[in-house]
């Protein structure tokens, strides 16, 4: 690790971004700190399928190949129910619940920012026979195998009356999502001894790899397929009343998948022992928990701590309400699933080269530059919502939305990268899997906390009253998707005199670039110029 850090040949430059252009042998011997973009004369006459075929070559000829697929794929598993819990799951319900009721489904999302309280429990809890992180991937892919079995058989029911049935949806997605949470903190840890020294900067690239490809099919494909208008269109020859995909099959489905990927972990995957004793020993629980005090206490990790924790409030209104926004203004389920099916490779493609771009000595430097870049894709989506036609989607404006959509998921995924990059590298590995929990988890909870106030918020500061026809009534207030069905369902028309959305998504981006000029942007450049084993503390003593 702390070789990685020391690891350079020139000074960086001052500005935030550097592109080098070159060809490849021009750079070979040097470790460049920017994105670097090959020249294309350099092999303007090689073919692309020559090219294409080298670097897979390039790839399966990697020592640690099949720990990355392996990587990827246990990324994988985790991305599906994420996918379903923070996409798909909370479109449903909007059609027919307010924003203040999926508010209420969002705290499902909760495990993900609290695993650090049990994640000391996973890290020195195993049976050294079985395998260290094998001892709980294994048990807890097959209980979500059986979960995701019997809601297969269930959830359509609870999903056609949300309204009633909505505190039994969060719990259900609570559970699922306390596994997935747990899953994270063993295959964090396993990717730290999984993976050789010079190919840990890919560990991120897995993730994203993973977790994208596993949220774009319980997000983008199942909602597409879920739709009726979508499969009456492209895939039914007469029309029918449901689509081709509904939810009870889908998680059928992925439970086969969670016992298929198990039981090759079980017959085929042996961890060595030295992944078992990750360099150096376990520590025990009691002195795992004191050990994350002490992380806590080091006076860089608590600016850092403070810079994760707010760090995403600018972009929390646009991540959590805008396609929500969208869709109640007109835009279809098969639209969205259909932006975000474009926008899919280009999230692969950024997460790739942002795990090279940080790989230099200012590991932060594409994380800084894309927070400025989400919180002005946060107000040109604020504009889409705005200005959507009001006789309903043309094709002009569904490339605007999907234009702000792709720029605003690039500059996520730089951030998820840069910041899974610096992460790692500043890990402890002696309790890898619970140091990396404790720093994505503050991550996690600094984009997950915000959203149910927020939610409620949009709802709380939207004015709108509904107007009856004459002797139908008096007019009575529709804030609420509840309140505006009910509107139209007595033929009136539901008159919106100011949106919360607005007043909540202008509030957010100015307090985010407040927050970057004034305090993460300076408090990030510095600490990316500690050393590693400032991050680092031993048993007896503070840092070491």
């Amino acid at each position: 690790m702390e070789d990685g850090a020391r690891r350079r040949t020139r000074e960086p430059s001052s500005s935030d971004v550097g592109i080098d252009v070159g060809g490849p042998h021009e750079r070979a011997g040097e470790q460049m700190q920017s994105l670097q973009i090959e020249d294309p004369a350099s092999y303007a006459r090689v073919p692309l399928a020559r090219r294409l075929a080298g670097k897979w070559a390039e790839f399966y000829a990697n020592k640690d190949f099949g720990n990355i697929v392996l990587l990827i794929a246990l990324y994988w598993l985790q991305g599906v129910p994420l996918g379903l819990a923070h996409g798909s799951i909370p479109f449903l319900l909007k059609e027919k619940l307010s924003f203040a009721q999926v508010g209420l489904f969002s705290l499902a999302g909760y495990p993900y920012s609290l695993k650090l309280f049990w994640s000391p429990f996973v890290d020195s809890l195993y049976d050294r026979r079985f395998g260290r992180r094998k001892s709980w991937i294994v048990p807890i892919q097959l209980v979500t195998a059986l979960l995701f079995w019997w809601m297969g058989a269930h959830i359509d029911g609870l999903v056609r009356e949300p309204a009633e049935n909505i505190y039994e949806i969060m719990y259900l997605f609570l559970g699922i999502v306390f596994l997935s949470a747990t899953q994270d903190i063993a295959v964090d840890g396993w990717a730290l001894t999984l993976l050789s020294k010079e190919n840990l900067s890919y560990a991120s690239t897995c993730q994203t790899v993973g977790i994208n490809c596993g949220y774009f099919l319980s997000f983008t494909v199942f909602l597409a397929l879920n739709s009726v208008e979508f499969s009456n269109k492209y895939l039914f020859s007469t029309p029918r009343e449901e689509g081709f995909l509904q939810l009870g099959p889908y998680m059928a489905f992925w439970a086969l998948i969670y016992v298929l990927v198990t039981l090759y972990l079980i017959a085929f995957k042996t961890e060595t022992e030295s992944s078992i004793s990750d360099d150096g020993g376990s520590y025990g629980i009691a002195e795992t928990y004191r050990t994350i005090w002490r992380i806590a206490k080091l006076p860089h990790m608590q600016q850092f701590t403070l810079v994760l924790l707010v760090a995403k409030l600018g972009f929390i209104p646009n991540d959590s309400t805008t396609q929500l926004k969208l869709i109640e203004r007109g835009l279809h389920r098969e639209d969205m699933a259909l932006a975000v099916l474009i926008d899919f490779p280009v999230q692969i493609f950024f997460g790739y080269y942002a795990a090279r771009w940080s790989r230099g000595a200012s590991k932060m430097r594409p994380w800084r530059v894309a927070y400025v870049l989400r919180l002005l894709c946060s107000a040109l989506a604020m504009a889409t919502v705005h200005y959507f036609p009001e006789g309903g989607l043309t094709t002009g404006y569904f490339y605007v939305v999907l234009l702000t959509k792709v720029a605003g998921s690039m500059a996520s995924t730089v951030q998820f990268v840069g910041m899974s990059a610096f992460i790692t590298q500043i890990a402890d590995p002696v309790i890898g899997g619970t140091y990396m929990t404790l720093l994505n988890t503050l991550s996690n909870f600094g984009g997950t906390w915000p959203v149910y106030f927020v939610m409620r918020a949009v709802d709380h500061f939207t004015s709108a009253t509904c107007l009856l026809p004459a002797g139908m009534g008096a007019a009575f207030s529709c804030a609420t998707q509840e309140s505006r069905t009910r509107c139209t369902a007595e033929g009136g028309a539901c008159s919106v005199h100011w949106d919360g959305y607005y007043i909540v998504s202008t509030s957010c981006i100015l307090a985010g670039l407040a927050l970057f000029v004034g305090y993460i942007r300076p408090t990030v450049h510095r600490l990316e110029r500690l050393p590693a084993h400032v991050w680092r503390v031993s048993k007896d003593h503070g840092s070491r």
